[in-house]
């Protein structure tokens, strides 16, 4: 990846670990605006690794939801 869409994953990262320790998903629009009033590029890069890494995450609890009922029959 390019330096921009690397430092919009590393935010991502801490942004959403943020979000889950503050229980409010807020914080990531609130950085999201702040990344958009300096520079729309990094604001856009950093909404697509959130998304990006929200439903790798939603994947995963169902793949390890799956894996679990399968694991009962």
């Amino acid at each position: 990846m390019g330096i921009t869409e690397d430092l919009a994953d590393a935010l991502a990262r801490d942004v959403i670990a943020a979000a889950e320790k503050l229980g409010d998903d807020e914080v990531i629009s609130e950085v999201s605006e702040a990344l958009g009033a300096s520079s729309t590029t990094t604001q856009e890069a950093f909404l697509t690794m959130v998304r990006v890494r929200l439903a790798e995450q939603r994947a995963r609890r169902l793949l390890d939801e799956r894996l679990r009922q399968g694991s009962r029959k």
